[in-house]
């Protein structure tokens, strides 16, 4: 193959990528259920349903011991545009929008660089296992949970 025969073979792929549809909601069914991350006294729960109606909602909290410390409402939807984004709102917070930016089998990543902390936030299954990881846009100050399902 030419050199331009190479090229247009690299440009057609890119175009191809380009054009594939983003994940839907309906792809991140991997994420529904409960998830419990338990490390000695400290505990994590986090529950997701399955998609319906364009829509998954989630609910978390963590504690040590018999005390809850923290609490946060979620939701993964598409919005009026069709891009999927996490909304988090931690402690009765506000919502916080997070574009889905790869999503798909056992993954999906959301960002929001012009949010404080976290930027990124990504959910990872791993065999029987829900890795749940939070970070600036660069990947540092990672804080991350490892969950496996309750049920």
């Amino acid at each position: 193959m030419r050199m331009g025969g190479v090229a247009a073979a690299v440009l057609a792929g890119l175009a191809t990528l380009a054009a594939a549809p983003a994940a839907g909601v309906e792809d991140l069914i991997w994420l529904s259920g409960s998830w419990a991350s338990r490390e000695g006294d400290r505990w994590t729960e986090e529950w997701w349903t399955p998609p319906r109606g364009g829509i998954m909602i989630g609910a978390g909290f963590s504690g040590r011991g018999e005390t809850a410390t923290s609490f946060e409402h979620m939701r993964i939807m598409a919005g009026k545009d069709g891009d999927v984004a996490f909304h988090g709102m931690p402690g009765g917070a506000p919502a916080v929008r997070f574009p889905l930016v790869k999503g798909g089998k056992g993954e999906a990543v959301f960002e929001n660089p012009e949010h404080d902390y976290p930027q990124r936030i990504s959910y990872r299954l791993e065999g029987e296992t829900l890795v749940a990881t939070t970070s600036l846009m660069d990947g540092s100050k990672p804080q991350s949970w490892t969950y496996r399902r309750m049920n």
